[in-house]
């Protein structure tokens, strides 16, 4: 099949394709005329790299998943570790939204006064870079009334 109906069918573009093919992740038969014509398998392969970037994974390590004219050999241990990266990115995503979202109903008058918001500021401040968010919900229902001060 040529280039135009591998795009076709896969949904990318005929650059898209190309650059896959130049970076040795997929390979082409040969030309007919000026086009490129490419294997039925073609297609699965661009699904597994569509996957793999999907899951964050670089195009380096796509390439180690498909080896030419071969089928794909995914690495189960690769895999492993990619979901569990995954999984604290989660976790980290989640303690951020659930503090935004107490933020966003939190009852003080001012957010610097909310002792979650100030956990959230903290947080984010002490991992900048380093991915490390810790659970910030709040131990409260948000719906609280708010301190009274002393005068």
């Amino acid at each position: 099949m040529d280039i135009t109906e591998v795009a076709r069918r896969s949904g990318l573009s005929a650059s898209a394709i190309r650059f896959y093919e130049e970076k040795g992740l997929i390979q082409s038969l040969g030309r007919q005329g000026q086009r490129r014509i490419f294997a039925p398998q073609v297609l699965d392969q661009l699904a597994v790299i569509a996957l793999g970037r999907t899951a964050g994974f670089s195009l380096q390590e796509i390439a180690t998943m498909l080896p030419p004219g071969q089928t794909p050999q995914i690495d189960r241990q690769m895999l492993t570790a990619k979901a569990d990266a995954l999984e604290q990115q989660i976790r980290r995503l989640k303690a951020v939204r659930d503090g935004l979202r107490h933020a966003a109903v939190c009852p003080e008058t001012s957010h610097l006064n909310c002792d979650t918001f100030r956990r959230l500021m903290r947080a984010a401040s002490a991992n900048v870079g380093a991915g490390k968010i810790q659970t910030l919900a709040p131990s409260v229902s948000p719906q609280r009334k708010p301190r009274k001060t002393s005068p």
